[in-house]
């Protein structure tokens, strides 16, 4: 049988990883939730509000950007970037945004300090429509029916019942006690009873709601505990953990045929975290909720992913590792064929995180907000370009997974080692027409 010849681009040593880099990157990346034991990274630095026309895009920076952070950034700002930078505030300006040309300028990235990347995401996630006249009334729309949500969802149990006893007119002279907190035993309706075992008491389904709510709490903390927006003891910190945990408990009671899946609060972290610091206080407060709905967005084009009932059909997890499995055999058998029938590599050993995480935790922060600039860019829909991400992830260091074996080849990949983030997104686009 005749191997399938690889392009030869693919066989540049440009896309060979530099193991030097490597034990770094394996101790940063220990586990899947790991604190890690290097040094912390440095947080990607807050977006600045977009420039004024007579202003250099390098201009004004905000303070609170550490300076080790403003020279990196400003180091890395090439002419290209700044040439993008213009294109994208141009045709976010104009009245009615061309999306077809909004997706190709934010697919090669969106750069960080033109304070824009909160508003094209929430375009390219369908949130904002091209209409900016139209924006104002959506954005007011969604944050009232979030804010229903909350009070819907959110709400104690025994508020409910003390609201259905008052409507029902049961409150009488014995319930003044109810001042103090305290719900009159004889008051309480027996199917909403604390004790009632009714499928359809509300007690009953806020003690199932207990076990979920508590895993989301240990796993909210667990979020990014490098970063000081996330993790600590400071306010910022706890009032943002406060927000993730909402709309995860949100989302779950909303969607129980997928509830709450262990790994979604790092799927939801980038979307916050740039919301949360867009340069417009006013928009800025209203974080939480926008953060929701394109949540909601972003998982309906991974949502087989994360349902349990579908691990095993056509579209479940598993279906997706195998496609990502047929992608590298279609455009590099010899890596394929090492990997799956040499060294007995199965792609669910390291993929499985990849996919259903959408690969934040095989990179740094800014990284993945790069990545995402892409994955919400193609009008493919993310699943497609994430698995030639995936795909473009082993042809990078395929020269070390063909001298590997079985050990060496999933430590590899399991400890995904640090890349030029343009280059594996150069790859992966040359993935799309290379058969």
């Amino acid at each position: 049988m005749v191997k399938k010849r690889v392009p030869e681009w693919l066989n540049n040593s440009l896309w060979s990883s530099n193991p030097s880099i490597d034990d770094e990157r394996l101790l940063r990346y220990a586990s899947k939730l790991s604190i890690p034991t290097s040094e912390p990274a440095t947080e990607p630095p807050i977006p600045e509000r977009p420039p004024k026309p007579q202003q250099e895009p390098e201009e004004a920076p905000k303070p609170e950007i550490k300076d080790s952070e403003r020279d990196d950034e400003q180091s890395t700002i090439s002419h290209e970037d700044i040439s993008r930078q213009s294109q994208l505030l141009a045709e976010l300006s104009r009245k009615v945004i061309n999306l077809r040309e909004l997706r190709r300028l934010a697919s090669h990235g969106i750069p960080a300090g033109a304070g824009i990347r909160h508003t094209v995401w929430k375009i390219l996630l369908g949130y904002l429509p091209c209409d900016r006249s139209l924006w104002a009334t959506e954005l007011t729309k969604k944050r009232s029916q979030y804010k229903r949500f909350k009070e819907e969802l959110l709400v104690n149990p025994s508020e409910i019942t003390r609201k259905l006893d008052k409507s029902a007119g049961l409150e009488n002279d014995e319930s003044k006690c109810e001042r103090r907190g305290l719900l009159p035993r004889s008051e309480i309706p027996h199917g909403e009873h604390p004790l009632s075992l009714g499928t359809t008491s509300i007690w009953n389904q806020f003690f199932q709601d207990t076990e979920i709510i508590e895993q989301i709490d240990r796993d909210v903390k667990r979020t990014h505990p490098d970063m000081h927006f996330f993790s600590g003891d400071s306010s910022i910190a706890r009032s943002n953990q406060d927000a993730l945990k909402n709309i995860l408990i949100v989302f779950a009671k909303l969607n129980p045929g997928i509830r709450y899946v262990q790994g979604m609060n790092e799927v939801l972290a980038p979307l916050f975290y740039v919301f949360r610091n867009d340069p417009d206080e006013e928009i800025a407060a209203s974080a939480e909720a926008d953060t929701f709905f394109c949540f909601v967005e972003l998982l309906s084009g991974f949502r087989d992913n994360f349902c349990q009932q579908l691990d095993n059909s056509i579209v479940g997890i598993r279906s997706t590792i195998t496609r990502l499995s047929k992608l590298l055999k279609e455009h590099d058998e010899e890596l394929w064929r090492h990997l799956e029938v040499t060294t007995k590599v199965n792609p669910q050993f390291y993929a499985f995180r990849w996919i259903t995480l959408l690969l934040t935790q095989e990179f740094n922060f800014t990284e993945i907000l790069h990545i995402w600039d892409t994955l919400l860019s193609d009008p493919e829909g993310p699943q497609e370009t994430l698995l030639r991400i995936c795909c473009a992830m082993l042809i990078l260091v395929r020269r070390r997974l063909l001298a590997g074996d079985f050990t060496s080849n999933l430590k590899l990949l399991q400890h995904y080692p640090s890349t030029n983030i343009s280059h594996l997104l150069y790859v992966a686009d040359k993935l799309r027409a290379v058969v």
